[in-house]
């Protein structure tokens, strides 16, 4: 068995990319999540949500996509749990349960957002996201 080269990087695993995935959303930091896509990835929400378009097309979409939907949120992501990931028949593609817990701190509610996402990932960047999320708590996050 031949090991791998010391001096070439490893490129990140789907699950790898999903927890990068996670964090950027607990932080709700735009630039953090927009880096974890190829340069021509498409992030597309099946279930429409008032607010948000249908998709994302490119990086740079997503980060200004992000940047206005959470800049514009009076909601905080305090926690992300109950995840579950499956592994498909496909090493580059995986599918995650989760279920996303928030605030609104002025008015003193809390909330929560179950979703699923399916990752394609490719050289350890984003290629495609399905993105199911529940709408009406998303509306109901910003208030």
């Amino acid at each position: 068995m031949t090991e791998p080269d010391p001096g070439i990087p490893v490129a990140p695993t789907p699950r790898v990319v999903l927890e990068h995935y996670h964090r950027a959303m607990l932080s709700m930091a735009a630039d953090d999540l927009a880096d974890l896509y190829a340069v021509d990835a498409v992030h597309e929400f099946p279930f429409t949500s008032p607010g948000f378009p249908e998709r994302f097309e490119g990086r740079e979409e997503v980060r200004a996509g992000y940047r206005a939907a959470w800049g514009a949120s009076p909601a905080e992501v305090t926690e992300i749990r109950d995840v579950t990931v499956y592994e498909t028949g496909d090493p580059g593609v995986i599918v995650s349960e989760h279920v996303v817990v928030g605030s609104l701190p002025a008015r003193g509610l809390t909330f929560t957002v179950p979703g699923l996402l399916i990752l394609h990932v490719r050289d350890g960047l984003i290629v495609r996201v399905r993105d199911y999320m529940d709408g009406f708590g998303v509306a109901a996050s910003r208030g």
